[in-house]
């Protein structure tokens, strides 16, 4: 359909051309509300909409258009040129964006680990710190108990040497006291005998005391020697 109206519009158009201002009747007026596409006809007809009037192009008129096309299109092409740059510096800015970020992403990976491997050293130093302190406390908790049955050791060893030297003098008072009394006893035996002895040397040719004076004599043979102590 679009190519069968280009064909009737260049039929049209070349008709237009080729005719005389005295041929044929005269063209209808052109509508002044619509578009007119204004086309050099020794140039290939754009039909891109409006009415078309074709006209002759002067050279220099002609040279000016394709200047102006060939400014045009060197503007065109810088500015391709110009974007092409810019896309360039934006995707090496974005490229310069991701590899700094990925730097800092590094940096950062880096730094966690750094600050794990730290925590993780700072744990197990701390977990040492308090096994040591565990051990130094068991240590010292064994030393106390030591020490603490040690003393318990002499405390009795003490207490057993107290009771033992309390015993033996106990014991050696004992024996010093029997001893004591042994000699008083054979002291007053000893002195008895000797009053009773005095007494008849010298009141036994007394007729008076002559009786007893016999019995005590008797008494005393019978009586024997004094008991001799034992030694402390």
């Amino acid at each position: 359909m679009n190519k069968n109206l280009t064909v009737v519009l260049l039929l049209v158009l070349a008709a237009g051309c080729a005719s005389l201002p005295g041929d044929g009747p005269p063209a209808p007026p052109m509508d002044p509300t619509r578009k007119v596409s204004e086309q050099d006809c020794s140039r290939p007809i754009d039909t891109g909409g409006g009415n078309l009037m074709c006209r002759e192009v002067t050279e220099a008129e002609r040279r000016a258009k394709i200047a102006e096309e060939e400014r045009q299109a060197r503007a065109r092409k810088q500015a391709e040129e110009r974007a092409a740059r810019e896309r360039l510096e934006r995707e090496r800015a974005e490229q310069l964006a991701l590899e700094e970020a990925a730097r800092r992403q590094r940096a950062a990976e880096e730094a966690r680990l750094a600050a794990e491997k730290l925590a993780l050293e700072e744990a197990a130093r701390k977990q040492r710190a308090e096994e040591e302190e565990r051990l130094a406390a068991e240590r010292r908790r064994l030393e106390a108990e030591a020490a603490r049955k040690a003393q318990e050791e002499r405390e009795l060893k003490e207490k057993a040497e107290a009771e033992l030297r309390a015993r033996q003098l106990a014991e050696r008072e004992a024996r010093e006291a029997a001893e004591r009394e042994c000699r008083r006893l054979a002291q007053e035996q000893l002195e008895g005998r000797a009053l009773l002895a005095n007494f008849v040397a010298n009141h036994g040719k007394v007729e008076e005391f002559q009786g007893i004076a016999g019995q005590i004599s008797a008494f005393l043979d019978k009586a024997g020697n004094v008991k001799q102590c034992p030694p402390a």
